[in-house]
């Protein structure tokens, strides 16, 4: 049922997955997170994290990838840097558009 309805998975804890998010170095914000089942076996999440300080490199995202897999087990991740934190995404909670 929660496959059907891209619910979190059983087992995720979504708040614990927003902290590590939200704390990382150089994020100021996240938001347009979204964590679900790609099948009974696969999870998915993508999240906007706002780096005022400029895009933390390919290695930055690989390592966030790697512990999204190993503690919450989370293995197809998609993580948006914004960097100009004047300029909202269209899908932050504060933004007009």
């Amino acid at each position: 049922m929660r496959l059907a309805l891209a619910a979190v998975p059983e087992g995720i804890e979504i708040e614990s997955v927003r902290a590590y998010l939200a704390g990382l170095s150089g994020a100021t914000e996240l938001h347009d997170l979204h964590v679900w089942g790609m099948s009974t076996t696969e999870t998915a999440l993508t999240a906007h994290l706002v780096m005022p300080q400029g895009h933390p490199g390919d290695a930055f995202l690989a390592d966030v990838c790697t512990r999204l897999q190993h503690d919450y087990r989370i293995g197809h991740a998609t993580i948006q840097i914004e960097t100009d934190p004047e300029r909202a995404c269209a899908l932050a909670p504060d933004s007009v558009v």
